[in-house]
């Protein structure tokens, strides 16, 4: 567990330095202008980063379906899934935010070395090499990895041949994964959000161009392609900030200090739990697809393209969280916890909301949504059908996901090693391979789906329960509460989308009709609970209707009026 400061107020100790005053640099704190705008900015580039993907996975799904050539590369896209939780998501941004954020509060405080580029200088080369090294090393064991990650997969060599080509970005999403920490703790959004918008347009150039000659191959040289690209569009950026003058940032007294070793702000221990919190999240995926090699051709894919579809309101819901890790960091290395606790309660209550309203809206008009989406080429209406069933499925544990995501932030925003992280995730993966054993003799893939969500709905119940005063001390129980809000609403807002919805025959009209009615029975719900994440919208939103309907109501009023 984490050793974070008891009370609000308390100096927050560095690793191997001493304490970083409380209220030492009061300014640091950004204003909800800046946040909301750096939010805006994160949301509008992750939805394109999104729909990206989605053509990504249209261009898939029109070329090769459903079949086998799609698990062949779905068993070598295991490489950058996990690599993306690894270096860029989970892993080492945990890491690494905190880090640079304890840097620059020390630079604030005048440090005699400039800490930041200290900690470049420290981590940067040993991460590069680390990289490579184990690039080569899955390259080198590309047979035996295919061999491990799907042993039933009828065609091994296609899947060995991808696996060779995606391997790169073990290399490309490490530095990736760095620049982006870097500039979130520097308060820069912009590149590290357009990330992923690069990285699928390699992709899909790729496809387009070179699957006529190379096949599904193609979508693999597309994946080291586009690694290369997150790391061009970040560079620049990076460089900039690290090479600039920081007469601003560093008082002169502090420039005349001392030379000596800056203090050690990451730790290996610190690394290695966030890691393998990392690593046992991912293998959720190792699992899945696992279970899912022994099913039927095209088991791995319908699960694959259900999950994508469904993960969208899980990553629009997180990027808040992505926006104000640095916030977090940053006040519990200025020792200021009550700001840390409010941050994370209010993320906790924003993220849970907008992630069931996806979620209702995803089970209500999946089949609309799979339709629209893919059914095109290769794509058939029965792999629409099975897609569909086991996006419903899987979307039952959007919500434990968001929990996940949001409140191992909490954990390892300190910059201390925490084992309780990757404990509550190994007795989710557990879960899941249980359930998953059993559930998918008896349901076949959606039972893999049930597995995955009953798993990390025993994660973030875990984490919940493990939040205390040896972390960011939220109150649990308000927050549980609160959540539980949305969860009803989503409920009555499932139901009312999916009534409507299934009235209608075109999937465009569908969904329509549905996704408003969504929309408009959650708002209501969520008003009539008084839930406290609605009080924005109640306070902003909701006069502007009223307004609005009282203007149309006395015009209407008048206009009756003068005909008589």
């Amino acid at each position: 567990m984490t050793a974070t400061a008891h009370a609000a107020g308390a100096g927050v100790v560095g690793q191997a330095g001493g304490p970083v005053a409380a209220g030492a640099v009061r300014s640091s704190d950004p204003s909800n202008g800046f946040l909301a705008k750096a939010a805006l900015v994160t949301a509008l580039l992750t939805v394109a980063g999104s729909v990206l993907g989605l053509v990504r996975d249209q261009a898939l799904a029109r070329f090769f379906g459903a079949g086998s050539e799609t698990d062949a590369f779905l068993v070598a896209w295991t490489v950058p899934e996990l690599a993306t939780t690894l270096l860029i998501e989970d892993g080492l941004a945990f890491a690494l935010v905190p880090a640079f954020s304890m840097a620059l509060a020390r630079r604030a405080e005048g440090a005699g070395r400039d800490p930041v580029r200290a900690l470049v200088a420290a981590s940067l080369p040993r991460l590069m090499l680390g990289t490579a090294a184990l690039a080569l090393i899955l390259m080198a064991g590309a047979p035996v990895v295919v061999d491990a990650l799907a042993p039933g997969l009828p065609d091994p060599r296609l899947a060995v041949d991808c696996t060779l080509l995606t391997a790169t970005c073990v290399f490309t999403f490490g530095l990736a994964g760095y620049c982006s920490a870097a500039l979130r703790a520097h308060r820069r959004f912009v590149a590290p959000a357009a990330i992923y918008v690069f990285y699928n347009i390699g992709i899909i150039t790729a496809v387009f161009v070179l699957a006529p000659r190379y096949g599904v191959r193609a979508a693999a040289m597309g994946v080291a392609v586009g690694g290369v690209l997150m790391v061009l569009v970040q560079a620049p950026s990076l460089w900039r900030q690290l090479t600039r003058d920081t007469a601003a940032d560093v008082p002169r007294d502090a420039e005349k200090g001392g030379s000596g070793p800056a203090p050690a702000l990451m730790s290996s221990a610190l690394i290695a739990t966030v890691l393998l919190f990392a690593l046992c999240r991912q293998s959720q995926v190792l699992i899945e697809r696992f279970l899912a090699s022994s099913l039927p051709s095209g088991a791995i894919s319908h699960l694959n393209y259900a999950q994508k579809v469904a993960q969208v309101p899980m990553v629009l819901s997180l990027m808040l969280c992505t926006v104000t890790l640095p916030v977090v960091a940053r006040a519990l290395a200025e020792g200021d916890v009550k700001r840390a606790r409010s941050r994370v309660e209010r993320d906790l209550g924003l993220a849970g909301c907008m992630v069931l309203l996806g979620t209702a809206v995803v089970i209500a008009c999946a089949p609309q949504l799979v339709q629209l989406l893919f059914q095109r080429g290769a794509f058939t209406a029965r792999d629409t059908e099975a897609t569909a069933a086991v996006m419903r499925v899987y979307a039952l544990g959007l919500l434990g996901h968001t929990l996940v995501g949001a409140l191992v932030r909490s954990y390892f925003s300190a910059g201390r090693p925490t084992w309780f992280p990757p404990a509550a995730m190994a007795a989710g993966i557990a879960a899941t391979a249980g359930i998953g054993s059993w559930t998918v003799d008896l349901w076949g893939v959606r039972g893999i789906a049930l597995a995955n969500a009953a798993g990390i709905s025993v994660t973030a119940c875990v984490l919940l329960r493990g939040m205390g005063p040896r972390n960011v001390p939220i109150r649990v129980r308000e927050v549980v509460g609160e959540l539980a809000k949305p969860v009803a609403a989503a409920a009555c807002a499932t139901a009312a989308g999916w009534a409507l919805a299934g009235l209608v025959g075109s999937p465009l009209v569908a969904l329509a009709v549905g996704s408003p009615a969504v929309v408009v029975v959650f708002g209501f719900v969520l008003w009539v609970l008084k839930a406290q994440s609605f009080e924005p919208v109640r306070r902003t939103v909701m006069p502007k209707v009223g307004s609005a309907v009282t203007t149309a109501v006395s015009s209407a009023t008048r206009k009756r009026t003068h005909v008589r």
